[in-house]
């Protein structure tokens, strides 16, 4: 059964990667035209210059998505002090859980596309937030990957640490509608086209699909440890015999 859901993850990661690949592709030779800030070009113009215009500006949902967005950086922190206070008292980085690492190379690599996609700019805003700054790069979405990867992942914590289902559950539609909120928030703020946000939930949900199937791995790998631990004394005992 595992072996199927992690065939499973690993096709949904592929798929979403090529569509995401695909995206980018789409974005950089189709109905490409300066319909930007300062006639830059944005790819699928008229996609997205008709979807910005049906949108509108609404400046209160941008104050919600960024302050949605700051929540999530909060429960990262917080799941990194978890890890922090194992290596503490546990005295050891082995003994931190596997997840946790898990967790920690799915921040990581949110982090790096970030940062390429900061260097290799896709497009820019349908408008400039700061004059000081200027026009700034839009594609994938931060607060989408944002909102997504750490609300969902979150929310995939607490499945496997909460056995308590009274609490587990509202936890986890909570943290769901935080995300949901958030990815709405951001569409239909008018600080986005349309797809930097579908680029933004594609590469997310690539990456989330690639952590569960490394916590996946190494909860298999654990098992096979404590398997083989459990034999190794029955073996000593049958050579002695």
């Amino acid at each position: 059964m595992s072996s199927l859901r992690n065939r499973r993850r690993s096709l949904t990661a592929g798929i979403c990667i090529g569509l995401f690949l695909l995206l980018i592709i789409l974005l950089k030779t189709v109905d490409v035209r300066p319909i930007g800030p300062m006639s830059s070009s944005v790819g699928l113009a008229a996609l997205n210059d008709a979807f910005n215009r049906v949108a509108g500006r609404h400046e209160g949902l941008e104050r919600v998505s960024d302050l949605l967005g700051k929540l999530a950086l909060l429960i990262a922190a917080g799941f990194a002090c978890l890890g922090l206070y194992q290596l503490v008292t546990r005295k050891s980085l082995k003994k931190v859980d596997a997840d946790l690492f898990a967790l920690a190379g799915l921040y990581a690599a949110l982090v790096l596309v970030y940062v390429f996609f900061e260097k290799c700019v896709v497009n820019y805003r349908p408008l400039i937030l700061d004059e000081a700054k200027g026009m700034e790069p839009s594609f994938p979405s931060s607060h989408t990957m944002l909102s997504v990867v750490i609300f969902l992942s979150a929310a995939y914590e607490v499945r496997r640490r909460l056995k308590d289902v009274t609490i587990q559950k509202p936890v986890c539609i909570a943290l769901a509608a935080l995300c949901a909120v958030t990815v709405l928030c951001r569409l239909f703020s008018g600080v986005h086209w349309l797809t930097d946000i579908l680029g933004g939930l594609l590469i997310s949900a690539a990456l989330l699909s690639l952590h569960r199937l490394a916590v996946s791995r190494f909860a298999r790998k654990k098992r096979a440890k404590k398997a083989a631990a459990k034999k190794a004394p029955a073996k000593r005992a049958e050579v002695r015999r």
